[in-house]
């Protein structure tokens, strides 16, 4: 439980011990003293609850289960049963502290963003560079930009190329390529060319300070899980006071009025609640799930519609090489051995991604020695092997070595280029041997778990900021009929805040770009391995090692929860039910009333732990 609790509470903690021990010795009687010890759980757990009573029935005439519990205690107290009232409000501590328990949640995630922003900016005035501070940088400015560095403000490039690593923004696991006349972002990552760019915003105006004000403002919309204890308090209330002033003027006697009030305390319904969260909590970490906020436990399972990002969530989130062609029958393994030997010197992620092809399918690089190595940004890279130029790259390589595609070649690539692959060409000696493309491959329980949250009447919708072709695609193989291409953070929160207006939706996301959808949606969901720092502190479930499989059954864990609520509420209720019954008569003392009532709390705690041991449907993951 420590993990859910902040410093603050480690006193109530250790109120509720003392006062839980000083009890004991007091029903057990083994201190002959004029003042019972069962004091000191009137001081230390009582005291709050009227304090917390008055000053909300007072202020806001906000009718609480503090109320009827404060009147239990000022009613037990009038007729010296001390130890009655301070059993009343240790239990009634104890639900509170497990009920925040379930309730704590880290908020970090807005610093981390403030920490992905550059404090300083380099910017170029008649020719000379010198740094100054990012707030201090206006529009029409010329900063200059160098590899690895973040970009400070938004602007527009007017002199070089370059690729940039827009995943903050966009979630693309591709960098993108950029030269004279394209807009870059703040937050964003320059990888391999130097560029100067024209400012045309201001540091507060940019696109990371606007990230940043969207996860803010979602933070604060997020609405709030109403204790039910509160949703009935002023019923229950209004029924314990009329029900106890009524007895007593009936029979005359004011004890069974006191009874009344003590039985009808909601000791059961404080504790049916988070004792069930914490249960289904605990069973969630032994699938590799962290609940975070335990109140999602009450939400998830009246979700209606479920939102995928697409890379690193229903996609392994790196670039695969899927298909190999050559022309002119080239031996398809000398091929990949050529290729894999040009990119070998490569630190671009689709170099990487054609060694790693390599060394997967067991074929050795082509033994010869690479000289001459270019990375030109933006379209490959070129080498000599031997007496042969070799250049590996895009279609705006070839345009520049005067390398045209037949009309057979280009219907053999338009195939997959209608798919959203990425195509990387191979020529020697201005001759072109054959493509390679790339894809953002499917996770292997994507498709499952579209299928299972279908089966559920469950929509589930895809939101990605890769091009729509790419989403298309994406969207087919998993089974997914809605979603939305080219989303900007901005756009997938106005989805997700539009959906939320008329239902429960959970945002399912891993990248910086997902936080703002993440915290307004009803239920967050991030993935912890792979995922950022922003978007995991965002969310309000981790999933630890990013199975995705694991969603069905968080979800009937949720439903099992409630239904599990729902069944402490009813038995409790008929408990104290049939004790207030036998308060009115006369049968049941203050002190029976205390003890006996709280069978129904006793059965709250041991019926909510079956959950820790609920092994979820046949068909979940």
């Amino acid at each position: 439980m420590k993990k859910f609790l902040l410093e603050k509470d480690y006193q109530k903690i250790l109120y509720v011990i003392l006062s839980g021990i000083c009890l004991i010795i007091s029903f057990l009687g083994v201190i002959d003293s004029t003042i019972d010890i069962a004091w000191v759980a009137v001081i230390l757990c009582g005291t709050p609850i009227l304090k917390d009573a008055i000053i909300g029935l007072f202020t806001r005439f906000d009718i609480k289960a503090g109320v009827l519990v404060s009147l239990a205690l000022i009613a037990s107290i009038s007729i010296g049963a001390i130890f009655v009232a301070g059993e009343v409000a240790f239990i009634m501590e104890l639900g509170e502290l497990l009920e925040n328990a379930t309730s704590k949640k880290t908020k970090t995630s807005i610093q981390k963003l403030l920490k992905l922003m550059p404090s300083t900016a380099r910017v170029i005035e008649n020719e000379v560079e010198h740094i100054i501070f990012v707030n201090e940088v206006t529009p029409n400015m010329i900063v200059r930009v160098n590899p690895g560095e973040t970009i400070p403000v938004d602007g527009v490039i007017i002199s070089g190329e370059t690729s940039i690593n827009q995943s903050i923004m966009t979630g693309e696991y591709m960098p993108i390529d950029k030269t004279i006349g394209d807009e870059v972002y703040s937050g964003t990552l320059n990888q391999f060319g130097s560029f100067d760019m024209k400012v045309t915003k201001t540091n507060e105006e940019s696109s990371l300070q606007k990230l940043i004000h969207l996860v803010q403002e979602s933070d604060l919309k997020k609405a709030k899980v109403i204790r039910i204890t509160d949703k009935w308090a002023t019923i229950l209330v209004v029924i314990a006071f009329l029900l106890s002033i009524g007895t007593w003027l009936m029979t005359g006697d004011f004890i069974r009025g006191v009874t009344i009030l003590v039985v009808f305390c909601p000791c059961a319904l404080v504790l049916a609640t988070p004792t069930a969260i914490m249960a289904g909590v605990g069973n969630a970490t032994k699938k590799g799930a962290f609940i975070k906020n335990g109140e999602v436990l009450e939400t998830l399972g009246k979700v209606t519609t479920i939102l995928f990002d697409k890379t690193g969530t229903l996609t392994l989130g790196n670039p695969e090489i899927t298909y190999v062609h050559t022309f002119s029958s080239f031996p398809i393994q000398e091929f990949i051995s050529l290729v894999a030997l040009v990119e070998s010197k490569s630190e671009h992620i689709i170099g990487k991604a054609i060694v790693k092809y390599a060394k997967q399918n067991k074929i050795p690089l082509l033994a010869k020695e690479t000289t001459n190595f270019k990375l030109l940004v933006g379209k490959g890279v070129t080498a000599n092997i031997d007496n042969d130029f070799l250049l590996v790259g895009n279609e705006k390589l070839l345009n520049d070595f005067k390398i045209s595609l037949t009309s057979t070649q280009k219907e053999q690539v338009q195939t997959y280029l209608e798919k959203g692959c990425t195509i990387v060409y191979v020529a020697k000696n201005g001759i072109l041997l054959g493509f390679l493309t790339l894809e953002d491959t499917l996770k292997e329980k994507s498709s499952f778990v579209i299928n299972n949250l279908k089966s559920q009447n469950i929509e589930p919708i895809l939101l990605t900021g890769d091009h729509i072709k790419t989403a298309k695609n994406i969207a087919n193989l998993s089974g997914i009929s809605t979603f939305y291409a080219d989303c900007t953070p901005e756009h997938k929160l106005e989805v997700v805040s539009n959906l939320e207006t008329t239902t429960n939706t959970c945002m399912v996301g891993d990248g910086i770009n997902d936080a703002p959808s993440l915290k307004t949606a009803s239920v967050g969901i991030s993935m912890g391995e792979f995922g950022s720092s922003i978007a995991i502190d965002a969310s309000d479930i981790v999933l630890i090692s990013d199975k995705i499989e694991v969603i069905p059954y968080l979800i009937n864990l949720s439903k099992k929860t409630m239904h599990t609520i729902h069944i402490n509420l009813l038995i409790s209720l008929m408990i104290n039910l049939t004790f207030i019954t036998l308060s009115m008569l006369g049968l049941l003392s203050p002190m029976q009333g205390a003890i006996v009532h709280n069978l129904g709390s006793v059965f709250v705690v041991a019926h909510s732990a079956l959950l820790l041991k609920w092994k979820g449907k046949k068909y979940d993951a």
